[in-house]
């Protein structure tokens, strides 16, 4: 039977499904306990001017394929912030956290303040049929020789060069639950690590952490990174992204990660049959 979410619900927590596994062995791939993670925090704030800003996301270890515990708690809630914090436990073990500012909007000065310049590829069309396999579209957009393609996963990204993606969700997070905007968000936020720490030879760091800050939350069906920098230094790196929708720039992340070489991005040949 082909899964139809990447959890679903049991009793207080979650269990994931096999289409949860993640690239490094038998485990929950980070993008999915991040995603996890901004759910649970997304339904314990239940007023809706406050608009998550930032969102820390803590991989404190490998999430095993079983059942996860959420929990919740509130650290600050004033007039116009709220401060709240979410923890992943697989038994006694906690196996990722994470932090979430909500601030309250309001009134948008007039100044014109500069910023950087984004440089963004357009979304592409989703394809007809869809690659068989796939449970979110990822186009990954580098290499010159290589036209973004979901199939090709994350070989245009084996280049000394600029790095885009865009993201097109296919499945709910959790069974029976909608897929919001900052689930969305806080989902992609992970794949700024693989972005930014990506090579010539593949991928050679794996995600510790990342920071998602949002002015806003996304809107329409895809989500876009553009990497900004990579520094790294003695196996330590840390990345920046830009984080974009249809209408342009939302925020930023940042990701940062240890050195592991090993890592194999799907090639086309993985979605075959």
């Amino acid at each position: 039977m082909t899964a139809t979410a990447f959890f679903t619900p049991d009793g207080d927590g979650f269990a994931p499904t096999a289409i949860a596994r993640g690239p490094w062995g038998k485990t929950i791939s980070g993008n999915y306990v991040g995603g996890l993670l901004g759910h649970v925090l997304d339904r314990a704030v239940d007023d809706p001017d406050l608009q998550p800003a930032r969102l820390t996301v803590d991989l404190c270890r490998p999430a095993a394929l079983a059942p996860v515990q959420a929990s919740t708690e509130t650290i600050r809630s004033g007039r116009r912030l709220r401060l709240v914090d979410a923890v992943l436990r697989q038994g006694d073990a906690v196996v990722a956290r994470a932090r979430a500012l909500f601030l309250r909007r309001g009134d948008q000065p007039d100044d014109r303040i500069w910023t950087g310049p984004i440089s963004m590829p357009p979304p592409p069309p989703v394809p007809d049929p869809i690659p068989p396999g796939l449970t979110q579209l990822v186009w990954a957009f580098g290499r010159a020789d290589l036209p973004p393609d979901p199939a090709q996963g994350l070989v245009p990204w084996q280049h000394t060069g600029p790095k885009h993606l865009w993201v097109r969700d296919l499945l709910p997070l959790v069974g029976g639950a909608e897929l919001t905007p900052f689930t969305r968000a806080a989902m992609v936020g992970d794949m700024a690590s693989s972005l930014t720490h990506f090579g010539p030879n593949g991928l050679q760091f794996i995600n510790a952490d990342y920071t998602l800050a949002l002015a806003r939350l996304p809107r329409g069906p895809y989500l876009g990174l553009t990497a900004l920098t990579h520094v790294s230094d003695a196996g330590v790196a840390t990345g920046t992204a830009a984080l974009v929708d249809e209408n342009g720039p939302i925020g930023t992340v940042v990701a940062n990660a240890v050195s592991m070489p090993g890592f194999n991005p799907p090639t086309p040949k993985d979605y075959a049959g």
